[in-house]
């Protein structure tokens, strides 16, 4: 079958998860002579709809890892998609720490509505709460990767409909619902902070970048400092603030984001492709 359209479908507050499967789905349109389309349902207006695909289509569908699981607030949204028989590139990204179950889980959710999926990648990214986390990445060598995925779907594609086979670690507990991953640190304290929400100094302009820019549409349009909706803690508004004037002050999110550094900030956590 012709493949007349590679779809790049990303969730990507912060940038890292869009730069990978726009790497992927160029390449895999080339690969295929196929049309490159775009579908970025980051904002809340764009999760009003969905593209309409087919058999001739292939979605590189990607968001990032959040507790080792899918963002939960982009479940109910992602619920409603459908494939319509397109082949499918599962992608999720990860803060140098891990996937988990993710991968697995964006895989399943897929093949439930109708997408094929023929390889999968996971990808280690900047940690959203760090700078030093995954810092710089996804780098030259990390997008390199991304093109081999890209070819390894293409040759699924050219070949064969089958959906990728679950690999011996693409699955934690052989469960990709289990739970989420609880922050805690390396002496087994645990923390909750789902109702932190990020300040805003007196070096705020005003600009509203920091409005635009979130996820959730959660903070109130004539007050950058006020967060009216629920925080995903995505970072967007931190790192994305031109005069760097949203911070974190809760001692449990600023100790875990420490203890994350302290464990994993030393190491290049690899990046995995399935197929």
């Amino acid at each position: 079958m012709k493949i007349e359209r590679v779809w790049a479908i990303y969730f990507s507050a912060t940038g890292t998860t869009e730069k990978i499967v726009k790497t992927v789905s160029a390449r895999l349109a080339e690969l295929l002579g196929a049309e490159l389309c775009v579908y970025d349902f980051t904002s809340p207006a764009a999760r009003e709809g969905f593209p309409g695909l087919g058999p001739a289509d292939v979605g590189v569908v990607g968001l990032p890892t959040y507790a080792g699981r899918l963002p939960n607030l982009m479940l109910p949204y992602l619920q409603s998609i459908r494939g319509g028989g397109a082949f499918a590139v599962p992608v999720v990204t990860f803060g140098n720490r891990a996937y988990d179950n993710s991968l697995a889980e964006l895989k399943k959710l897929l093949e439930e509505h109708d997408f094929h999926p023929v390889a999968a990648g996971a990808f280690s990214c900047e940690h959203s709460f760090s700078y030093e986390l995954g810092k710089g990445r996804p780098d030259a060598d990390d997008l390199a990767e991304a093109e081999k995925l890209a070819e390894t779907a293409a040759d699924k594609i050219q070949s064969t409909s089958e959906s990728c086979h679950p690999m011996p670690d693409f699955v934690v507990d052989g469960n990709p619902e289990a739970p989420y991953f609880q922050p805690q640190d390396r002496y087994g304290n645990k923390f909750d902070f789902r109702r932190v929400k990020p300040l805003t100094s007196d070096a705020c302009i005003g600009c509203g970048l920091c409005i635009r820019s979130c996820p959730m549409g959660a903070i109130d349009p004539s007050d950058p400092s006020s967060i009216t909706g629920k925080c995903i803690k995505c970072c967007s508004c931190f790192k994305k603030c031109p005069v760097s004037a949203k911070y974190f002050e809760d001692e449990g999110y600023l100790h875990h984001k420490d203890e994350l550094e302290f464990l994993y900030g030393g190491r290049r956590a690899e990046n995995k492709i399935f197929y």
